[in-house]
């Protein structure tokens, strides 16, 4: 549940609470009115039968006798209240205040008031000349005081309802309002997790959010230095990386070639100038020029490794089908590679063309090292569109985990991934039934 949400629950909560206190406090309040307006009324009629010239048979002999006034007495009677009066010898006479007007109250209501009546009437004396002449008890109506105090709690509830409900709703507006902010906030820390770079948060009016913001930002911007250094650092291993390889494969034309051919020449000239009953001479020098045949083979193998094609003059495409040709020279009767390449590589970068070539290397390598594949298939697209990125596709037979191979620490899947992170790239590895395929794409290869 959002925050606005959980403030105007709380809100509501509270007003219902404070609704339950006001409907307590209202049916009190009429309870004791009643009673009051009860005691009044008892005190209206017995002041005014104390002013009367005659009280009938109670009254002194030298007044003359008068009847009751009635009507006078009805009305001193406050709405909702009943009056008996008891006048000497007389008969007892009750009378009622006129409550039409007050509505009906539910039973419970009713019920609850009616208990007030248990408690007893309110009586005053009616004293004519120091002398108690009768008296007047009154008491509320149940049903006259249910009525009345059922219409004070409508008003009081409805009023509190009406309130309870403006408030969650103003709060509710106010909360998501004052809270706008942490979507923004929650939005920049998904681009961390996400691996990308935030936009930076602009000023809130809430010094609280304002705060977060402002580190927010000086985060983003450390983030966005070191990720520069990274992505530099990296473009600088790999061509360090790339210089080493070229390196090494000069020195070990250079020198180790050169060496080679010198042993097999020597071996030949040993061979050509043995004697014809040195049979074991001969046969020893046809070894080594065995053995230096092999090691020149692994040396060819080694330096296409090692070496770059040209790209400036044949472009990658040709590099890879003389990749696939020469792997597929040195399988003999291993799996058999298919390369299919597809898309315009006008405008190619040297650089770029390096990277790719190496990542469809090692994946080749990575393809034949981790299965046992009868096909592998080399696939290698450039879109047309938009800013023309590159799709590597290798994929094969040969069985294998994807999950475990892309968690391995091996150097190979680190390399391509150091590769892509320069170009800007990305690698996936999934299953496809029979084997892995592996996916690289490289949106800027410009």
């Amino acid at each position: 549940m959002s925050l606005p949400a959980h403030l105007a629950l709380r809100l509501l909560v509270v007003t219902l609470l404070c609704l339950t206190g006001a409907i307590a406090w209202t049916l009190w309040e009429a309870r004791t009115g009643l009673r009051e307006e009860a005691a009044v009324s008892a005190g209206r009629i017995a002041a005014q039968f104390a002013r009367q010239p005659g009280l009938g048979s109670v009254g002194p002999a030298a007044l003359p006798m008068a009847e009751p006034q009635a009507e006078p007495t009805v009305l001193m009677i406050l709405p909702g209240i009943c009056a008996e009066i008891r006048l000497g010898a007389e008969a007892p006479r009750r009378l009622c205040g006129d409550w039409d007007g007050l509505g009906t109250a539910p039973a419970w209501l009713a019920g609850m008031l009616a208990a007030e009546a248990g408690a007893g009437p309110v009586i005053r004396e009616i004293l004519y000349r120091g002398r108690s002449l009768g008296r007047v008890s009154a008491w509320p109506d149940p049903v006259a005081a249910a009525g009345r105090a059922w219409r004070q709690v409508r008003f009081a509830g409805g009023l509190a309802l009406t309130l309870a409900g403006t408030t969650a709703i103003l709060g509710w507006l106010a909360a998501a309002r004052l809270v706008a902010p942490a979507a923004r906030i929650v939005h920049g820390l998904d681009g961390f997790e996400a691996g990308r770079t935030p936009s930076s948060l602009p000023h809130f009016k809430a010094a609280e959010f304002d705060r977060i913001a402002t580190a927010f930002n000086a985060l983003a911007e450390r983030l966005s230095r070191i990720e520069v250094e990274r992505a530099g650092l990296m473009q600088r291993l790999v061509q360090v990386q790339e210089e080493e390889r070229q390196s090494l494969a000069r020195d070990l034309h250079d020198a180790f070639g050169q060496c080679l051919a010198a042993a097999g020449a020597l071996a030949a000239a040993i061979e050509a100038g043995a004697p014809k009953d040195r049979v074991d001479l001969r046969a020893d020098a046809a070894g080594i020029e065995a053995v230096v045949g092999c090691m020149r083979e692994s040396l060819r193998g080694a330096l296409a490794q090692l070496e770059l094609p040209d790209f400036a003059g044949i472009g990658l495409g040709e590099g890879l089908r003389r990749l696939v040709s020469d792997w597929q020279a040195r399988l003999r009767a291993g799996p058999s590679l298919h390369l299919d390449v597809t898309g315009d590589w006008a405008g190619l970068s040297p650089q770029a063309s390096a990277s790719v070539y190496r990542i469809a290397q090692e994946l080749l390598t990575n393809a034949l090292r981790h299965g046992r594949p009868s096909r592998i298939f080399l696939r290698l697209q450039r879109s047309e569109t938009g800013r023309r990125p590159i799709t590597l596709t290798v994929e094969d037979d040969g069985g294998g985990d994807a999950a475990g191979i892309a968690e391995a620490s091996g150097r190979g899947l680190a390399g391509i991934r150091a590769r892509l992170a320069v170009l800007g790239g990305e690698l996936s590895l999934t299953g496809n039934g029979s084997g892995l395929r592996a996916c690289a794409t490289v949106p800027t290869a410009g």
